[in-house]
C-alpha cells in the first residue's frame, strides 16, 4: 500500500477561482494541522468564468514559501482552448509560475470529438511550460489514450490522477474506467503521474484516497509517482526551497 503521508498536493483551488470556498490562509492552516508538508496553489486561469485576473497570478511572488508551516508553490490550472493545444495564458505569465497544469473544461472548450481532444492534449504537452495534464479522465472528452501517453513520454509531461474525479459525488463521467486503461498504458510506457486532490475547500487539500486506491488497483510503480515526497517533487519540477 502506498504512503501518501508526505505528498505534495499538485492541484488546489482557493476563493480566487470563483467557485472554491477557502482562502489561501485557510488552506495552509488546515493542511498544516493535518501534517501535509506542502501543496500547489493552482487557481483557474482567467478564461474560466468567475476566476481571477492575470494580476492574481503574476503577484504570487509576494507569497512566502511557507505559510503556517506548510510549503506553498505557485501554480495555475490553465484552460486548453482549441484543438491545437493552446492555453489561455501567455509565455510571460507561465514563466513567473512554478507549476502549470493544462486541462480541458467545458466552459472553455466544449466537447468536440476524439480527434480534436487528442490533438488538443498533445498540442498542450508540446508547450514547454506545461508540466501536468489535469484530469484527463472525463468520458465527455474521449481521446486516444495510447497516443496521449506516448506524447507525454516524449515531452516529459506528467499525467494527473485526480481524486475529485473519482469521488462518488463527482460531476465528471467515467473516470474510474478511464484511469484503468490510462494507468496501464502509463505503466507500459514508463510515463510519470501525480496524485492530486483538485481541492475546492481547505479540508480536501492533500486528500487523495480515491486516487491512491486507483493506483494500487493498477499495481502502478511508486517510482513513476512524482509527488509522494517533497524531495521527489522538487527534483521533478526543478525547484528549491
Amino acid at each position: 500500500m502506498i504512503s501518501t503521508n508526505n505528498i505534495i498536493d499538485t492541484h488546489n483551488h482557493s476563493t480566487a477561482s470563483g467557485h472554491a470556498y477557502s482562502s489561501l490562509e485557510e488552506m495552509a492552516k488546515d493542511a498544516a494541522s493535518r501534517g501535509i508538508p506542502g501543496f500547489v496553489l493552482s487557481d483557474h486561469s482567467p478564461g474560466m468564468p468567475g476566476s481571477a485576473h492575470s494580476y492574481h497570478f503574476s503577484n504570487l511572488r509576494v507569497l512566502p514559501r511557507k505559510i503556517h508551516g506548510t510549503f506553498v508553490f505557485r501554480g495555475i490550472e490553465a484552460n486548453i482552448i482549441n484543438s491545437q493545444g493552446e492555453i489561455d495564458i501567455d509565455e510571460e505569465l507561465c514563466n513567473e509560475l512554478e507549476v502549470v497544469i493544462a486541462s480541458l473544461h467545458i466552459p472553455t472548450f466544449p466537447p468536440d470529438g476524439k480527434e480534436a481532444h487528442t490533438s488538443a492534449y498533445i498540442g498542450a504537452m508540446k508547450n514547454p511550460y506545461v508540466k501536468i495534464i489535469g484530469h484527463p479522465d472525463d468520458t465527455r472528452f474521449p481521446y486516444d489514450i495510447s497516443r496521449f501517453v506516448q506524447a507525454a513520454g516524449e515531452t516529459g509531461t506528467i499525467i494527473e490522477v485526480n481524486n475529485s474525479s473519482l469521488r462518488p459525488d463527482t460531476f465528471r463521467v467515467g473516470a474510474e474506467e478511464v484511469y484503468k486503461t490510462l494507468l496501464k498504458e502509463c505503466r507500459k510506457q514508463g510515463v510519470r503521474v501525480t496524485l492530486s486532490s483538485d481541492s475546492h475547500f481547505s479540508a480536501s487539500v492533500g486528500c487523495v484516497e480515491h486516487a491512491a486506491r486507483q493506483i494500487e488497483e493498477a499495481n502502478f510503480p511508486e517510482e513513476l509517482i512524482v509527488n509522494l515526497s517533497i524531495e521527489r517533487f522538487l527534483e521533478e519540477f526543478g525547484l528549491e526551497i
